[in-house]
């Protein structure tokens, strides 16, 4: 794709997208993804796991990376994720690091067409924070802890983007299990801390986009058309099952509850499982 003024030609090539999960959502969750957006950018999609699953293997082969990090979903499984997914994308050689969460649709066009607006070597930290307000967190690398620290940072379940440029600043904080460590000073998990390492340390802004989604906030709110438009969607826990993009199409609810389908064949319609009549 052209690149715009102040941005640079950029393909999908470029972007190393890291999607983050664990064992239990191998099957109700990856099957998914890898049915829909990342058949369409497989080349750029790494699955970071924490289980040896050898049908995935299959499926992704070397881009099913094993972080050997604990399957328990704490602060500390989370950032040993975190630093591999990190790590694997500076040895990449790629412009821009996306992350992602396994419950998140990647439109690879829109991603591309945000992307493009800048240059990957310029600072860039691009995503949807879900709060209304900066963090404050108390600094335990600064003597007692006494010190606090006031910054922005994007929600890792919407997904956001790291131009190279910036990704390299924060080697000293993140690279080689740096991340941990980091980590421990604020006492914040995986995606705070990187708000925490480029707001806090680095004094980079993080440039907040409305076209990132994660189940935390009301999905039905997105209709349509404009549904296309985004860079990435999700759905609701199962006890908030009803918590989905509102978006008609080849598929029902019972047919595809979490929406990915409806919306993979509306921008995908040569998908060979999708139908070619509309549900009226």
């Amino acid at each position: 794709r052209r690149g715009r003024p102040g941005g640079e030609r950029l393909r999908l090539e470029d972007i190393f997208i890291a999607v983050k999960t664990t064992r239990k959502h191998h099957r109700s969750r990856l099957e998914l993804l890898l049915q829909t957006w990342i058949s369409r950018a497989r080349g750029q999609t790494f699955i970071f796991t924490d289980w040896e699953d050898q049908e995935l293997r299959l499926k992704a082969g070397d881009h099913m990376i094993n972080t050997n990090c604990s399957a328990v979903h704490t602060r500390q499984a989370l950032c040993c994720k975190m630093s591999v997914e990190y790590d694997k994308f500076l040895e990449s050689g790629q412009k821009w690091f996306c992350h992602v969460d396994d419950d998140n649709y990647v439109n690879p066009r829109t991603l591309l067409h945000l992307l493009s607006a800048f240059s990957h070597s310029q600072d860039v930290y691009v995503g949807r924070p879900s709060l209304d307000h900066p963090i404050e967190a108390a600094d335990h690398g600064q003597s007692d802890g006494s010190t606090t620290v006031k910054f922005w940072f994007a929600t890792g379940g919407a997904g956001f983007c790291i131009s190279r440029g910036l990704a390299l600043k924060m080697s000293p904080w993140a690279s080689l299990g740096n991340f941990i460590s980091t980590a421990e000073r604020v006492r914040l998990p995986d995606d705070c801390t990187i708000g925490y390492i480029i707001e806090g340390l680095l004094e980079v802004k993080l440039r907040h986009s409305p076209l990132f989604h994660s189940h935390l906030e009301n999905l039905q709110r997105l209709q349509g058309e404009s549904v296309l438009q985004q860079v990435t969607l999700s759905y609701g826990d199962p006890e908030n099952k009803h918590n989905v993009v509102s978006v008609g199409g080849v598929f029902g609810l019972q047919q595809d509850p979490t929406r990915f389908k409806t919306v993979h064949c509306l921008l995908y319609p040569d998908t060979i499982w999708c139908p070619t009549k509309k549900i009226s």
